[in-house]
């Protein structure tokens, strides 16, 4: 290539160049500028439009908002909402922070694995839970979590009752309220503790259906943890338990509401002390369903709350006279 060739390319591209720089300072001025009347455009991020400040005319519309959809007004909210992997929580006892390998003997694109990968894929498998706990504390949290999950699926909770009940185990084993325990006995009086502290409790035979405990192991374990760890438990109000029965018996809203007046009158009279508020609140429930021409047998009544008839019919007649003397 002789030097007048290369001179004659040099000049070529550096005027290529400049006419691209003048056609992106051209596209530059275009989009401060008003194409209209020349004055400044401001973007407006809630409406996604660019506007001019002057004449109002709207230049582009519909544009796509790269940022969060959240708003953060100080540096700690802000690394709180960050999107950055996924969320930590405490129903794992590694907070999620670690790898899973799925049970799906599939590739990414959904085809199965041949036999030497499917063995391979299981080696790993065993060798991740392995490393997932380092020693015996974790090991024995990652057992207690496995229950606590297993039991609240079994009862329904909601999951912030699982994630208060996991918060409440891990303070118990910091403080070392384990020795001489069982992990399925605390991890049973956590997931209690938790039901009653969230408004949506359970009672303790419903507890006794799906733990691995006995029910005195239960209460006496639970009496223990809320004593060390001086947790703040209301007394469980009988009308918790009301909208449970009524929606298991398929019964109106009518019956719901009935039920609760019933129970505001015992209150108003004392009845309620010393009886069980699911005692209290099924009797409330047979007694409304009577009133309001819903009638259930007493029976279905004692399957769904776990508690005796005889203990329905006792509460039953207790809820009626109290009302009586309080309409009077």
């Amino acid at each position: 290539m002789t030097d007048t060739t290369i001179r004659e390319y040099t000049g070529e591209r550096e005027r290529t160049r400049e006419e691209t720089t003048e056609s992106d300072e051209r596209e530059n001025e275009e989009q401060v500028a008003c194409p209209e009347c020349g004055g400044s455009l401001a973007t407006d991020s809630e409406r996604g439009e660019t506007v001019c400040e002057d004449c109002g005319l709207v230049v582009s519309e519909d544009e796509v908002d790269p940022g969060p959809e959240w708003r953060a007004f100080d540096a700690k909210e802000k690394d709180e909402k960050s999107r950055v992997g996924a969320p930590t929580t405490n129903m794992m006892h590694d907070k999620g922070l670690s790898t899973n390998i799925g049970w799906q003997d599939k590739d990414a694109y959904g085809n199965s694995l041949s036999s030497r990968q499917r063995e391979k894929m299981q080696r790993l498998r065993t060798w991740n839970e392995r490393f997932r706990t380092r020693d015996s504390k974790e090991r024995n949290l990652k057992q207690a979590l496995g229950e606590i999950d297993r039991m609240a699926s079994a009862l329904g909770l909601p999951e912030n009752v699982r994630e208060t009940a996991s918060v409440i185990y891990r303070r118990a084993l910091d403080e070392d309220l384990l020795p001489g325990r069982s992990i399925e006995g605390v991890a049973t009086a956590s997931l209690y503790a938790a039901a009653r502290q969230a408004g949506t409790p359970r009672s303790l035979d419903e507890i006794d259906s799906v733990s691995r405990v006995d029910k005195d192991e239960i209460a006496r374990t639970y009496r223990y943890v809320v004593r060390e760890l001086s947790l703040e438990i209301q007394p469980a109000d009988p009308e918790s338990y009301v909208p449970r029965f009524a929606s298991d018996l398929d019964l109106s809203e009518e019956v719901e509401r009935r039920a609760r007046e019933l129970l505001s009158s015992a209150k108003e009279k004392g009845v309620h002390s010393g009886k069980s508020p699911v005692g209290l609140a099924a009797a409330a429930v047979y007694a409304a369903s009577l009133l309001a021409n819903e009638k259930v047998t007493q029976s279905e009544v004692s399957e769904v709350a776990s508690i005796s008839e005889v203990t329905i019919r006792n509460r039953y007649h207790e809820l009626l006279e109290a009302e009586d003397t309080v309409s009077q």
